[in-house]
């Protein structure tokens, strides 16, 4: 009868990765033609409506994400930020968290090795 081999555990630790997503976004906007009584081309209104966010959105592309920090973090802190940013679980145990907002290895781990 052949042995059965004994599974090993991988120590791990939990690291947050934080960073910016990019998108590149554009508006279509009309607005007259001509010079406005500053001297400026009235094309610069458009850019006027952008900013004050009155704008409907025309598309958009992803451009991606940039890793700007990342730190060991300890499991009851990985916990606690959970709670403070996804306030609708605060009632989820510590089980349900972990599944639904951490990339755990066990669910990457079958790709690693």
């Amino acid at each position: 009868m052949p042995r059965r081999q004994k599974k090993t555990e991988t120590e791990t630790q939990l690291v947050l990765v934080e960073c910016v997503s990019t998108y590149r976004i554009r508006y279509m906007v009309e607005v007259p033609k001509g010079i406005d009584t500053e001297g400026n081309d009235k094309a610069l209104w458009a850019l006027d409506t952008v900013t004050m966010g009155e704008a409907r959105e025309f598309s958009q592309k992803h451009i991606g994400e940039q890793i700007i920090s990342h730190r060991i973090v300890s499991r009851t802190e990985a916990l606690a930020m959970c709670v403070q940013e996804n306030k609708y679980g605060h009632t989820w145990d510590d089980e349900l968290k972990a599944s639904a907002f951490f990339t755990l290895w066990d669910d990457r781990s079958e790709k690693w090795k």
